[in-house]
């Protein structure tokens, strides 16, 4: 199946914190822009930083241990990747929301994960699967 980029639209409560962090601290290049958005490049996908100034607080769920935010937006990269960002986000002081592990070990659905918050609140997860094959298997 061919893969399409998804766009995605999120609130920010402060675009100059926005833009420091998806360029300066992940690394994604800078798009279009105006007084009140900004899109990035969020690994190969159009994300959209709204000002909002009222982002709002989330919820969570229960999953594999886990506090999972229960909006939450994200990527899967690839196994190295994967450990390579980590592994820099840590490097570079980031606290991280829910911290790197494998989750669902031994299972169908074994994936490494991490979650970080930028700086409006907005959860973001970063997974992989050794077998990308495994990304929709039950």
């Amino acid at each position: 199946m061919t893969r399409h980029p998804f766009h995605l639209a999120v609130p920010v409560d402060d675009l100059d914190a926005a833009r420091r962090f998806y360029g300066g601290v992940l690394g994604c290049e800078e798009g279009r822009s105006a007084d009140r958005w900004l899109d990035v490049d969020f690994f190969g996908h159009q994300l959209s930083l709204h000002v909002h100034e009222d982002a709002g607080a989330v919820g969570t769920n229960g999953v594999d241990g886990d506090d999972v935010p229960v909006r939450h937006f994200g990527v899967v990269l690839p196994w190295a990747d994967w450990h390579a960002l980590h592994t820099r986000l840590a490097a570079g002081g980031l606290t991280f929301r829910i911290a790197p592990r494998v989750r669902f070990q031994g299972e169908v659905g074994e994936q490494g994960t991490f979650f970080v918050e930028d700086p409006a609140g907005n959860a973001l997860e970063f997974k992989s699967f050794k077998d990308p094959a495994r990304l929709f298997a039950r």
